[in-house]
């Protein structure tokens, strides 16, 4: 049984296509960086090296969706514990980070290195999880090096599959030493490797300098990459659903070609992450009716290429954990599943980059737990309609007593850890609590009793004296 949400018609969706081509040819794309210009120029791309131009075309565009690898896997430390992409599986995430940190206290904060340790331990625990993001931007720490001490807490803290912010060439080159202190040597790394790097273009149709470089680091080591604009309908992007999706998919399609020039055959996720912004507040709108229409087309693009898609849903503009984050979580993350994506990424997000959140984490676990069940719809079968049993029960009046009920109840039916059930008297006599509660109760059950697998202590040696080095030079 499958569910296939669909939104654009085939020549639709070729006539969004087009239209990106015509922006790569006609316009071309901003690109700072000397040393992929020329790969461009050499590709048989139009270049303007004073002006950092290349006009793409359609050729360069086919080849390079073509070249770049379509099925791919990413591993934590516990090689059985893994995201595998293109294959029909849906892969969950916590974010990579932010600048703030929420507490359950509803108290904000500048978010550090001891919630990255934090965040990795606790995501660890949850089951649904298969990606574990730093969850925060350590301000604590030196920029320069910020992303490393956050990679190698993620290490120390999990043993699942990670994610985080690469922010430039030079601390990506320890990231690259110390996934190999870790995995034991290089090899291991290209075969197993821990994560993927999010590589962003800039809206409207321009690359970041540092962006592009990272990838002259991560691509000899084998690293998937995720290639996401962050089109802003309205802003960075034209104030109609179809000119950004056209614009962003120009954007994934300009950075696709500058993966595979830089080193063909590079696993590639095509991301579907544009959002709108809200005219009255001029926020960026997470989880409106646009952003489902987006998520739907986008992920629609991305398999018209061939291509796993990314895309940024089952987040909420709430900042607590309230109707309205169920609402727009739940709607959004739906529309999501039935699309087809495969990596749905931004979860811990209290309001859309507003802030990480351990309880909005929980409410969304939740909600994981909810959509996977009913996307594993039912089956179909002699023994499951059960004809013999109804007869036999018409006369009883009830199925609860039946054996068929006892073989089968505990499969079709989904128990949740958070949303409540109970009748009234029972809600109300355990403390009739709400959503927020539960969530904070769980989350404390949860660092109470659980331990990651630790790594031993050669290897966290030889983390810490990468660590030091890596202060010393950069």
């Amino acid at each position: 049984m499958n569910i296939d949400l669909t939104i654009l018609a085939s020549d639709e969706i070729e006539k969004m296509h087009k239209a990106s081509i015509k922006l790569l040819e006609s316009l071309g794309v901003y690109l700072p960086h000397e040393e992929t210009l020329k790969k461009f120029e050499k590709a048989g791309a139009r270049v303007d090296k004073d002006k950092k131009l290349v006009w793409i075309p359609e050729q360069l565009v086919s080849e390079s969706l073509e070249a770049c690898g379509k099925r791919f896997t990413i591993y934590g430390r516990d090689h059985s514990k893994k995201a595998e992409f293109g294959v029909g599986k849906r892969n969950y995430q916590s974010i990579g980070g932010n600048a703030f940190w929420i507490d359950d206290n509803l108290e904000r904060r500048f978010a550090i290195l001891e919630d990255v340790t934090n965040s990795a331990r606790f995501c660890d625990a949850l089951p649904y999880l298969d990606i574990v993001g730093a969850m925060s931007d350590a301000t604590d720490l030196p920029e320069s090096y910020r992303c490393l001490f956050a990679t190698a807490e993620l290490l120390k803290n999990t043993s699942k599959p990670i994610l985080v912010w690469f922010t430039n060439r030079a601390s990506t080159k320890f990231i690259m030493k110390l996934y190999e202190i870790v995995a034991g040597r290089k090899e291991e790394v290209q075969k197993y490797p821990f994560g993927y790097y999010l590589f962003q273009p800039i809206s409207p149709l321009r690359f970041p300098l540092d962006g592009v470089d990272v990838l002259y680091e991560t691509c000899p080591y084998g690293i998937p990459v995720a290639v996401s604009a962050t089109a802003l309908m309205g802003a960075t992007a034209p104030a109609t659903l179809a000119g950004t999706i056209v614009q962003q998919n120009a954007e994934n399609l300009a950075g696709i070609c500058v993966v595979q020039l830089i080193q063909p055959g590079i696993p590639v996720v095509y991301g579907g992450m544009p959002h709108a912004m809200d005219m009255g507040t001029t926020s960026m709108i997470a989880a409106g009716p646009e952003q489902s229409l987006i998520t739907i087309a986008m992920t629609q693009l991305g398999k018209y290429y061939g291509l796993p898609v990314y895309v940024d849903v089952g987040i909420s503009d709430s900042k607590i954990q309230d109707a309205q984050a169920g609402l727009e979580a739940g709607i959004t993350l739906s529309c999501g599943a039935m699309a087809g994506a495969d990596m749905f990424g931004s979860f811990g997000c209290s309001g859309e980059d507003q802030g990480t959140s351990l309880l909005m984490l929980m409410i969304q676990h939740e909600l994981i737990g909810f959509i996977e069940h009913m996307m594993k719809g039912f089956e179909i079968t002699d023994e499951k309609i059960g004809i013999d049993v109804i007869k036999k029960a018409r006369h009883e009046g009830s199925f609860l007593a039946e054996e068929h009920t006892l073989k089968h109840f505990r499969k079709e039916l989904w128990f949740p850890q958070l949303l409540d059930r109970n009748f009234w008297q029972k809600w109300f006599d355990v403390g009739h609590k709400d959503m927020r509660t539960l969530c904070k109760e769980k989350k404390d059950e949860i660092f109470k009793k659980y331990n990651p697998e630790p790594i031993n202590e050669s290897t966290l040696m030889n983390i810490e004296r990468l660590l030091n080095d890596a202060k010393k030079h950069l």
